[in-house]
C-alpha cells in the first residue's frame, strides 16, 4: 500500500514538473516568436533547455514529434543565433545538442546578432541615399523645391545615424559582454 502511494505522490509530482516546464516552454517560444523567431524553432530551443543532458536529433523529433528535415532546419537556426552548440559525445557517433542555459550570454548573442545586422543594413543604405541626396543637391539645375526636400532627407538620415552609431556601440558592448560592467547582473533582483 506505502509503494503504491509513494508511487502515487512521485507521478503527481512528475506531472508537476511537466506542466511547469510546459509553461516555460511555451513562454519562451512565444517570447522568441516576438523577435522574429518562429515559434517551432522556440519551442525547440525551450525544449532543449530543460534537457540537462545533451540530446540528438532523434530524441528531439521523438519528443516535440517534429520531421527530422525540419528538426536539422530548427537546430541549425539555432545554432546559427549561438544558443545552440553540437557537442561531441564519448561512444556516440550521433550529432547531439545542448541549449545556452544562461540567458545573458542569450542576451549577448540573440540580440548582439540581430541589431548588428540592422546596423549593418541602415547604415550601408544610408551612406547610400546620402550620396544620391548630395548629387541632386550639388547639382545647379536642380529645382529649389527639389533641392530642398533632399536637403530635408539629408539632414533626416544623418540624425539617423546618430542613432544607429550608437546601437552599433550598444551592440558591440552587448556582444562582448562589456554592457555587464554598466548594469552589473550582481545588481539585478531575484525577487518576484
Amino acid at each position: 500500500m506505502e509503494d503504491n502511494q509513494s508511487n502515487m505522490n512521485q507521478d503527481k509530482n512528475e506531472e508537476k514538473v511537466d506542466q511547469a516546464e510546459s509553461i516555460m516552454v511555451n513562454t519562451i517560444s512565444e517570447t522568441m516568436d516576438l523577435y522574429g523567431v518562429t515559434p517551432s524553432v522556440g519551442r525547440l530551443y525551450g525544449t532543449m533547455y530543460f534537457k540537462h543532458q545533451p540530446i540528438t536529433l532523434d530524441q528531439m523529433k521523438q519528443e516535440l514529434g517534429m520531421s527530422k528535415p525540419s528538426m536539422s532546419t530548427s537546430v541549425r537556426k539555432l545554432q546559427d543565433i549561438n544558443i545552440v552548440q553540437k557537442v561531441w559525445q564519448k561512444g556516440s557517433r550521433r550529432d547531439s545538442f545542448i541549449a545556452e542555459k544562461n540567458f545573458f550570454n542569450y542576451f549577448s548573442q540573440f540580440f548582439g546578432m540581430k541589431w548588428e545586422r540592422e546596423v549593418g543594413m541602415f547604415l550601408t543604405s544610408i551612406h547610400s541615399s546620402q550620396k544620391q541626396l548630395k548629387q541632386v543637391i550639388d547639382d545647379s539645375e536642380t529645382p529649389e523645391q527639389v533641392r530642398q526636400r533632399a536637403e530635408l532627407d539629408y539632414q533626416q538620415l544623418d540624425e539617423a545615424k546618430i542613432y544607429y552609431h550608437w546601437l552599433e556601440r550598444l551592440t558591440q558592448l552587448t556582444k562582448s559582454g562589456e554592457i555587464f560592467n554598466y548594469i552589473p547582473i550582481e545588481d539585478v533582483d531575484r525577487r518576484d
